[in-house]
């Protein structure tokens, strides 16, 4: 089973180039104090601004601060937040989902009816709301981010959970008296995991596109510390002057994002061929 996914994930040859990118992401992130040539908060006040070149690669922003460092830093703040965010929103929605298959019924009707309604709010919109209360900083914005992120999830693991219940394995569990969270956590929710690890992987993206959204706007990661986000606001400030504080973090974010996407699909049509013979 494992040699035929990677058979088949292999073959495919975009998704392997998003998973070398991401793995090289998360080199960057973890190497990234002894892989930038500074400190992201450094100030070098002779080199205000200045483009691109042997000293500063990525160029310097208003204060000085070196463009390249304050880039792999950011790197950390954006996987950071991509897999609190997801790994919370995932642990939500394989609860709630898990429950709702399995029991149905009443049960069943008062969760997705609550998915219904949250699904019904724009989730960027009640992210501004909550930041708006809580305020701005990383971990508030990875738990806003998880807690309105999950029912995408709980939706898949419902569906999955409604396909397994009357399965020969649960059937026979229950005839020797398997309780239901063994039952749940034992028997099922390892058969239901596939399409769950495809949709984390492709929240990361979003996550990290809701991370950067955020910091542009002043809400998220706060100055001085690095995010992709907050050096595109400098960019925008400067950008008849300072391309390349714009044109840097933005490869970034969208190289980033493409190749969790890339990776995500190459996950999808691996763990169900059958997915990619119906499109």
């Amino acid at each position: 089973m494992k040699s035929d996914f990677w058979e088949r994930f292999s073959k495919n040859r975009l998704a392997v180039a998003g998973s070398i990118f991401v793995g090289m992401l998360f080199l960057v992130a973890i190497l990234a104090p002894y892989i930038a040539p500074y400190e992201y908060d450094y100030i070098d006040r002779h080199h205000i601004l200045e483009p691109p070149s042997r000293e500063h690669l990525l160029g310097t922003d208003d204060l000085g601060r070196d463009v390249f460092s304050r880039v792999l830093y950011g790197a950390r703040v954006s996987l950071a937040v991509g897999f609190v965010a997801v790994g919370l929103s995932t642990i939500i929605g394989i609860i709630l989902g898990s429950i709702a298959g399995y029991y149905g019924g009443f049960i069943d009707r008062i969760i997705m009816r609550f998915v219904d309604v949250m699904l019904s709010i724009p989730t960027f919109f009640l992210i501004l709301t909550v930041i708006a209360f809580v305020g701005p900083s990383i971990w508030n914005i990875m738990i806003i981010i998880g807690l309105t992120s999950w029912m995408g999830v709980a939706r898949l693991v419902r569906a999955e959970f409604l396909s397994l219940k009357n399965r020969e394995y649960v059937l026979a569990a229950r005839a020797i008296g398997a309780s239901d969270m063994r039952i749940i956590f034992r028997h099922m929710l390892p058969n239901s995991l596939a399409p769950v690890i495809v949709n984390a992987v492709l929240g990361v993206a979003s996550a990290v596109l809701v991370e950067s959204s955020l910091s542009f706007l002043g809400l998220g990661v706060q100055p001085p510390n690095p995010s992709w986000g907050n050096i595109l606001t400098l960019g925008k400030a400067n950008i008849e002057i300072a391309w390349w504080l714009s044109v840097f973090p933005g490869l970034c974010i969208l190289i980033t994002v493409l190749s969790y996407n890339l990776l995500g699909e190459g996950l999808r049509d691996a763990l169900d061929p059958r997915l990619k013979e119906r499109r």
